[in-house]
């Protein structure tokens, strides 16, 4: 059985070019880096090309935030204005969500972006994504925990509110309508 996530050749296209396009309109979020070369490493990179396409796919709007010059790996963040539509109403982790004894969610943050070959975004990475514009004015995100708080039943989430960025604890087993998490991924 063949378990590789790739995407087929004309939806390869199809987001390469919507990629594109995102990162084309939104140089500030990646000065000094030309599409052609973030173009060559997605080529090359099938099963993070899939990634990528799950993060579209529920909402997430990525697009290049950086470049890592010891990796070699262009970084990608999740960019839509509100934390993505597509991945709400989940608490942070498995044990959390196997915890709650009632109106349970469909699913929890960390198992979700372990299955699109995603992480969450850590502190440092939400305050970087801040500062290339206001994200979360509305909504908030989960936030990749220290095993030191989630060890004592809490999580860690994130949002922007009158101007400045908020980084918050609530039990890792609550879940709202407008909470959701965004992600990294390293191509």
């Amino acid at each position: 059985m063949n378990t590789k996530r790739e995407l087929p050749p004309e939806q390869r296209e199809e987001l390469l070019s919507l990629l594109q396009a995102r990162f084309e309109k939104n140089m500030v979020r990646h000065p000094g880096l030309v599409w052609s070369n973030v173009q060559e490493k997605l080529e090359a990179a099938g099963e993070k090309l899939w990634s990528l396409q799950e993060m579209e796919r529920t909402g997430g709007e990525p697009d290049v935030v950086g470049y890592d010059a010891d990796t070699g790996e262009y970084v990608f963040y999740d960019c839509a204005p509100e934390s993505p539509q597509g991945r709400r109403s989940f608490c942070y982790d498995r044990a959390a969500q196997d915890a709650r004894k009632e109106a349970k969610p469909v699913n929890n943050a960390v198992d979700m972006a372990a299955a699109m070959g995603i992480e969450l975004l850590t502190e440092a990475q939400y305050r970087h994504l801040q500062q290339l514009g206001p994200f979360d004015a509305k909504t908030s995100s989960w936030l990749k925990t220290p095993s030191e708080i989630r060890q004592l039943g809490g999580a860690l989430f994130a949002d922007y509110r009158y101007g400045a960025v908020f980084v918050y604890h609530n039990g890792a087993s609550a879940y709202y309508a407008a909470r959701g998490f965004r992600g990294v991924l390293s191509v």
